[in-house]
């Protein structure tokens, strides 16, 4: 036989062989698997179900406390003022021959929400007995601990009117300059002359720690009498006292110069502040067949039941492989862009028997009994993913079928972001807080859109 003859044959028995093959490939994997032992793959939706609820307080810890009243035709009321002591640091001095010249509180803001041209009048009071430690709750009334006689002082204001100074970041290459708004208000002279007798004392009396200056000063509770249509985004509160002396031969010619000096005193994380707020969210709570509400700061959450129990029978030989979760929420388009609630930037998914002690132990999420989603603008929703572990929790805890009730609470998250030289940057949580800053959203309850879509696979 020639050889381009003993070729050609060689070469049609192969095409035949490989197109063999190819015809039964995708049954092989079956072919070699017992027929009961074929893993099915399949798909349910469960439907939820939601109501809002009242939030009687919440625990708010945090050193940027908001201020003021806003008034939102959808949304309801939102008030808020705060109390707080005022951290002594050690190089907080008067000195020798001081004489009082003005006692000044400052609050100073970058942000606020409503109208900001709207008038407003700002009311500073006295603390008269030591702020309870260890109870940073909005349903804390500060007016127990203060001299309500008579403010020492007020202030009428607008929210952009106000005097400001401006500051220049810088990050990397880049810079952002910003306006740093400040209200400004006169406190007595006396008040002053107060710090500065007892500084005066030996071993400067009762401001020599801070234990002993809280008995001396326990704090001011700042508030608004009228206006109800801004809140301030407080970022730091300030107690001056501004004082001149003698400097003896202080001038460059040798001779005795007058100069002034401050003593200052800021309101921060080391000591008590409390932020106080109420709500009027009884349109909220009314019956609604088409949506629920989550709002801050202390305002109303959505509750969600998860039926597991229609599926538990199911799920005895099955195993859960996803549970999807997304809620929708739906725009507000009544308001004014500049002046309206926003959605919350985060919502907390969270059992209903582990938010004890959640906040107050600065826990964060373990994506089993808590998650956390972030706001979509181009979606508008909340993705949650795959909450299955949720449930495969839930089932090895419980003998029998049973039911999950879980929250939706509006929350403020700190992120650390870390980068390499060969990945992108990504970012973590590193802490969870009840979000004081107000907001507030319309989330869709319609069983289309409160649904959990569920994959699942048995043998």
């Amino acid at each position: 036989m020639k050889f381009h003859t003993l070729y050609k044959l060689l070469s049609i028995t192969l095409v035949i062989i490989f197109t063999s093959c190819v015809d039964t490939l995708d049954k092989i994997g079956f072919s070699i698997q017992p027929e009961n032992d074929r893993v099915q793959v399949g798909t349910d939706t469960l439907t939820l179900s939601s109501r809002t609820i009242q939030v009687d307080s919440v625990f708010s810890r945090t050193k940027y406390p908001i201020l003021g009243e806003y008034v939102d035709p959808v949304f309801g009321s939102i008030r808020s003022d705060y109390v707080g002591e005022f951290y002594l640091s050690e190089n907080q001095v008067f000195k020798d021959g001081a004489v009082i010249d003005s006692v000044r509180l400052t609050i100073s803001y970058t942000s606020l929400i409503g109208d900001s041209l709207s008038p407003m009048k700002l009311a500073v009071y006295r603390v008269i007995e030591a702020l309870p430690k260890n109870h940073n709750y909005t349903n804390f009334d500060p007016k127990t601990k203060v001299d309500m006689s008579a403010p020492l002082g007020t202030k009428t204001f607008t929210g952009k009117n106000n005097t400001y100074r401006t500051e220049t970041y810088y990050s990397g290459t880049t810079s952002q300059t910003i306006k740093i708004y400040e209200i400004l208000t006169d406190l007595p002279k006396s008040l002053g002359q107060l710090f500065l007798d007892e500084f005066k004392k030996p071993d400067h009396g009762k401001l020599k720690n801070t234990e002993t200056f809280r008995e001396f000063f326990p704090g001011l509770y700042v508030t608004t009498e009228f206006g109800s249509s801004t809140i301030l985004n407080v970022n730091l509160t300030s107690l001056n006292i501004f004082y001149s002396y003698l400097d003896p031969k202080g001038s460059s010619t040798k001779t005795d110069t007058i100069r002034t000096a401050e003593y200052r005193l800021n309101i921060s994380p080391e000591v008590t502040q409390i932020n106080h707020i109420e709500n009027k969210n009884e349109q909220l709570l009314e019956a609604n067949d088409n949506v629920t509400f989550v709002k801050s700061p202390a305002g109303v959450n959505t509750e969600i039941t998860f039926p597991i129990s229609e599926i538990y029978a199911d799920l005895a030989n099955r195993s859960l492989n996803q549970a999807r979760f997304t809620v929708y929420a739906i725009p507000e388009v009544y308001q004014d862009e500049k002046v309206k609630l926003s959605p919350p930037d985060h919502l907390l998914l969270i059992n209903k028997d582990s938010l004890n002690g959640f906040f107050e132990n600065r826990k964060l999420h373990d994506n089993v009994t808590s998650f956390y989603a972030s706001f979509d603008p181009n979606t508008y929703s909340y993705n949650f993913g795959n909450i299955a572990a949720m449930i495969n929790y839930y089932k090895r805890q419980k003998s029998e079928p049973f039911d999950l009730t879980y929250y939706l609470i509006p929350v403020d998250i700190t992120f650390s972001t870390t980068s390499s030289y060969y990945y992108s940057s990504t970012s973590t949580p590193t802490a969870i807080y009840n979000q004081m800053k107000p907001s507030a959203a319309m989330l869709e309850r319609a069983p289309e859109k409160l649904k959990l879509d569920i994959i699942y696979s048995s043998f």
